[in-house]
């Protein structure tokens, strides 16, 4: 029985950044570092790679939890920074926000780019008013924001 999604994650080439990033942008914590070395034949099962280490870091906010990767061996491609979002694969995880224009400003200030202005809930059905940004490495986040909270989509992430 699935019981709920538990983490999302994302490989960096810089794990200390990408996570300082989160840190000072959405208020995650750091809740544990790790990793592992060369020789790992579980995790290189799991991960199917051969030979594979990486550092690691999970991060908390609320309900959600980011697992940070930067693998050491072998080393990865880098992330395609504007990836277009009708690529196959996941392409963003969402932050529900009360006040999408303050979100905003305050995370352009700590890097974050944004395809577009911010639209008006009119402009979206009323409903909410809704964005995609992009974190310092090129990952898409969308930003929310509320009106109608009996809208189908509507979710409480406190709750």
């Amino acid at each position: 029985m699935i019981i709920g999604i538990h983490h999302v994650s994302i490989t960096t080439t810089g794990i200390d950044r990408l996570c300082q990033f989160y840190i000072d942008a959405f208020g995650f914590e750091e809740v544990s570092r790790g990793g592992w070395e060369p020789g790992n034949e579980t995790t290189d099962s799991i991960v199917g790679l051969r030979g594979s280490s990486a550092k690691s870091a999970f991060l908390r906010a609320a309900n959600l939890l980011i697992e940070v990767f930067e693998y050491q061996t072998p080393v990865g491609e880098p992330n395609v920074p504007n990836r277009p979002v009708n690529n196959a694969g996941y392409t963003h995880f969402c932050v529900s926000v009360t006040d999408i224009d303050a979100e905003v400003e305050r995370l352009e200030g700590l890097g974050m780019t944004f395809h577009a202005p911010v639209p008006q809930a009119e402009d979206m059905g009323g409903t909410m008013r809704a964005m995609y940004g992009r974190d310092i490495d090129g990952n898409i986040i969308e930003i929310i924001e509320f009106h109608d909270k009996t809208a189908p989509s509507y979710f409480d992430p406190s709750r």
